[in-house]
């Protein structure tokens, strides 16, 4: 978690100064950066919450989202995620939302990619997706990568947006 806590602390300064909130929705970082998140003093002022979606029942368990829904956005892509950052922005009613979902491994996704194959996406402001690709079968060390390139991301899109008027 070390690697983790300094890019929380610069995500949490940001969204402090800015005063906005988010919600993350993670998947195959199994609550990383939403422990990163909360472990700082003071995260009710910028942390809604979250929830891993580790599946597809787990996000169809979300108010208002449908299966129809979920048809439109195949796993594993950026339009996925960039979904599911939307997603978990509207139903925390969160200024940023923050997504991940991902193969750790050590085998590949149902959706036929490689173990380190994650897309991230943030919601908010600013809108922008990636993906992650570690070429590595090692699950934990996995995961520690999506969540660090998820704050990575935050951050950057944090300092792109505009500022906020008060």
């Amino acid at each position: 978690m070390e690697k983790l806590f300094p890019l929380a602390e610069k995500a949490a300064a940001l969204l402090k100064a800015r005063k906005q909130t988010i919600a993350v929705a993670e998947s195959s970082a199994g609550g990383l950066v939403n422990a990163a998140l909360l472990a700082l003093p003071g995260a009710s002022a910028y942390c809604k919450g979250g929830l891993v979606a580790y599946t597809r029942d787990a996000m169809l368990a979300l108010k208002d989202v449908t299966p129809e829904m979920l048809a439109t956005v195949r796993g594993g892509t950026e339009e996925n995620a960039l979904f599911r950052a939307r997603t978990i922005r509207s139903r925390f009613t969160a200024d940023w939302g923050l997504s991940e979902s991902g193969a750790a491994g050590p085998t590949g996704s149902r959706y036929g990619y490689a173990a380190g194959h994650c897309v991230l996406a943030v919601s908010g402001a600013v809108e922008k997706s990636l993906t992650l690709e570690t070429a590595s079968p090692d699950r934990i060390a996995n995961m520690y990568a999506f969540g660090e390139t998820a704050l990575k991301l935050l951050i950057e899109c944090l300092e792109k947006a505009p500022p906020v008027k008060s």
